[in-house]
């Protein structure tokens, strides 16, 4: 029997202080794009992967984020009796398709520290991690894109991407023996690097394929300058054994935990809703013509 990608970490215990006050009590990844939350366009894609159980590994105080997925029967008898079918579907369209779970997070130790509080939730399977400051539109899902080569190579997987060279010291960046159009085989990972230091522009984007030792490789990682467990440490262990790969998908990817980036989603998405199309054409039209 093939093994399957069953659970997904979904690391979201952050201040979101790069948008206060907007997010002093509503958590950033509840800020709409659009009509959705922003994490909401996360969980579609882990569903469309075919994931049963989503593992939200968040601080004490933003539990209003899984809340966002469980059922509320009071609004839904609202929508009943008002006929409001569509809105309906829109708040009970995760109610039977997954089990979400919650793991708290106390202190903000690092990405390392978040995905290894999730050891007890993901067991000894392997598990996909979404990071949701990265939105990724494409018609098939970042995450499908990935467990379709994960079929073929059974390695560990990170999702990349190329980037201005200006801007490889905001990321992890990988060298990378290329096996393919898409795909590599992980040579070394350098976090944040220096342009003239950087070893390609290929820079690892929020969307990680990793076995269950991942959680064993984490407890020996040391932490940093500023108390931080990183998972890229972890990563670099995996390189010689068993591998990593580093997967180049398809699709315009959107950093969301910066101001710029979410309204770049919000007009990507506006563009491509179904009553929003035009009439944002028309506006962004008018905007700069008056300039």
């Amino acid at each position: 029997m093939p093994l399957k990608i069953k659970k997904a970490v979904i690391p979201a215990a952050g201040l979101g202080t790069r948008f206060l006050p907007a997010t002093k009590v509503v958590p950033k990844e509840l800020l709409p794009i659009v009509d959705k939350p922003a994490v909401q366009y996360i969980v579609e894609e882990a569903l469309a992967a075919g994931i049963e159980e989503i593992i939200f590994v968040i601080s004490p105080d933003k539990r209003q984020i899984v809340d966002h997925f469980r059922p509320a029967p009071d609004l839904e008898e609202i929508l009943k009796k008002k006929g409001a079918a569509d809105y309906l579907e829109s708040i009970t369209a995760f109610s039977n398709r997954a089990t979400f779970r919650v793991v708290i997070q106390e202190k903000p130790l690092g990405l390392g520290h978040a995905v290894h509080c999730a050891k007890e939730a993901v067991g000894s399977e392997w598990f996909l991690v979404f990071l949701p400051d990265d939105l990724i539109d494409h018609e098939t899902p970042c995450a499908v894109q990935m467990l379709k080569s994960w079929e073929t190579h059974k390695g560990a997987m990170i999702a990349v991407m190329e980037v201005p060279w200006d801007e490889v010291h905001l990321y992890g960046v990988v060298k990378a023996q290329p096996m393919g159009t898409r795909l590599g085989k992980v040579e070394s990972l350098v976090e944040k690097p220096r342009r003239e230091g950087a070893p390609s522009n290929l820079a690892i984007i929020g969307r990680y394929l990793l076995p269950p030792e991942t959680f064993s490789l984490l407890e020996k990682v040391t932490p940093g300058a500023i108390g931080e467990i990183q998972l890229t440490d972890a990563l670099t262990a995996l390189v010689t054994k068993p591998g990593l790969f580093a997967f180049q998908f398809e699709g315009d990817r959107f950093d969301v935990g910066n101001k710029f980036g979410f309204l770049e989603a919000n007009i990507n998405f506006a563009l491509k809703h179904e009553h929003l199309s035009q009439r944002t054409t028309d506006l962004i039209k008018l905007m700069a013509e008056s300039r």
